[in-house]
């Protein structure tokens, strides 16, 4: 029987195994993931964002070329930007890339330390954790005819009330749509369910 665990404990877990914090793309698609955490150094998050370093950041483009583990110390791809030597100035210093799934809908993930190399152990449950996750968060294929109705009139502009009154439903029964929308694409806000409907084609 495969192991579940829940995304909130899933990503709770793997904070302990990176103290120097970690990024994780969960089910990238069109160049953008399902799901995107990231518990580096906030002054390394924004320099990363500002220089648009996720263009050439060696572990996103070896996560893409390969799928398993890798160190970050022996990993030998292109960083013509420096990007793994900058981070180190933020903590960034040890680390292991993991990446799984098909290219198609594939999960990357860096964990960093920076006081020593991550043990194999360590690796080995990191993977295990990484895996759970994806498999956990896999974008549904579809959604029921009432969640698409309901996500669909809110995508076009319609407040709740005239969304409800749309359908010749109660504001609360739109809601629960909407909620029961949001829980099976994860998302915490409405504007995030019809967002990733939208790039799933579900809508």
């Amino acid at each position: 029987m495969a192991r579940t665990i829940g995304l909130e404990m899933g990503l709770a877990r793997l904070s302990t195994f990176a103290p120097a914090g970690y990024a994780l793309g969960l089910h990238i698609r069109f160049a953008s993931a399902q799901i995107m955490v990231n518990t580096y150094d906030p002054r390394w998050v924004e320099i990363y964002t500002n220089r648009g370093y996720m263009l050439c950041d060696p572990l996103i483009s070896w996560g893409f070329g390969t799928e398993g583990i890798a160190r970050w110390s022996v990993l030998n791809h292109p960083d013509p930007h420096d990007v793994l030597g900058q981070a180190k100035a933020f903590g960034l210093t040890y680390g292991v890339a993991v990446a799984h799934g098909p290219t198609s809908s594939r999960t990357i993930g860096g964990f960093a330390r920076s006081d020593r190399e991550f043990t194999d152990a360590e690796i080995a449950e990191i993977v295990e954790m990484v895996r759970i996750l994806h498999r956990e968060t896999e974008p549904p294929e579809h959604l029921s005819a009432a969640q698409v109705e309901a996500l669909r009139l809110i995508a076009n502009g319609y407040r709740y009330s005239q969304a409800a009154q749309q359908i010749g439903i109660s504001e609360s029964a739109l809601k629960a749509r909407l909620r029961s929308a949001r829980e099976r694409l994860l998302c915490r806000t409405t504007a995030e369910a019809v967002q990733r409907a939208l790039e799933a084609k579900l809508l």
